[in-house]
């Protein structure tokens, strides 16, 4: 970035919150897994509350399975974000139709997007805050919070991708393992989304096309992530917050 452009701020966010969350089952089957509680607190706080104290003050939340619940909930919180909801109670749109239908509230600058289940330990600095100050809309269309895939605690994939020194991802091959994992937020311009289609559709396809140009980078979580997929991963991401805290 130059050294005349002052960055606008960041400060707002969409939270994807409507998925069906099937590998949660059962416990999804009376409970949307967004308010699955870890440590005392429900998934979808946990990302609330990591994105007020990165300066997000405005967040869409979507809503689907469950809805309902999920309403009352948000309802109930207090303080910053505000939240705004997108009903997709007559059809699930995928994480990138799902944004794109809400994609007015962010007024063409810049949003924060989190998985509702984004969750990890911090590092020294709160990694929003260092998201947000790493983004640079010159060289970048997407910037991906990245976590390390050997040390992230309920996730046993081949990873996502490989990072370049300059922050440039590359997906890994089929065959391949990455070192590193997606970790569920990221920062995107809203002018991606022009020309991609009406409906469902995944992120992934944004994420592709960023990747052909040479304009997806990757910021290293600074801490430890913490997958919550499945109801077995609950009791281990509980015991890793309880080490976590008898350590500091």
């Amino acid at each position: 970035m130059s050294d005349e452009q002052i960055p606008t701020p960041i400060t707002r966010a969409f939270v994807l919150a409507a998925g069906l969350g099937k590998r949660m089952r059962p416990v999804t089957a009376t409970l949307p897994k967004p308010l699955v509680e870890v440590a005392g607190k429900a998934l979808i706080d946990h990302a609330l509350d990591r994105a007020a104290e990165g300066g997000i003050d405005m967040a869409v939340v979507n809503v689907h399975w469950l809805a309902d619940l999920m309403e009352g909930h948000l309802a109930r919180r207090t303080g910053l974000p505000q939240i705004v909801l997108s009903d997709e109670r007559d059809a699930l749109l995928e994480t990138g139709g799902g944004v794109k239908k809400a994609l007015a509230r962010f007024e063409g600058e810049p949003f924060v997007v989190f998985n509702s289940d984004s969750f990890w330990l911090e590092g020294p600095r709160p990694n929003l805050n260092r998201l947000i100050e790493t983004w640079d809309p010159e060289t970048t269309d997407i910037l991906l919070l990245v976590a390390p895939t050997a040390t992230s605690l309920g996730y046993d994939g081949a990873g996502d991708f490989f990072m370049e020194s300059d922050g440039r991802l590359h997906w890994r091959g089929e065959r391949e393992v990455a070192p590193f994992i997606y970790a569920g937020v990221a920062i995107l311009k809203p002018e991606l989304f022009a020309d991609t289609p009406e409906g469902p559709f995944s992120l992934t396809l944004l994420f592709d096309r960023a990747v052909k140009r040479d304009r997806l980078r990757g910021l290293r979580l600074d801490g430890q992530w913490l997958h919550v997929g499945t109801p077995e991963a609950i009791e281990a991401a509980e015991a890793r917050v309880r080490e976590s805290a008898r350590i500091v």
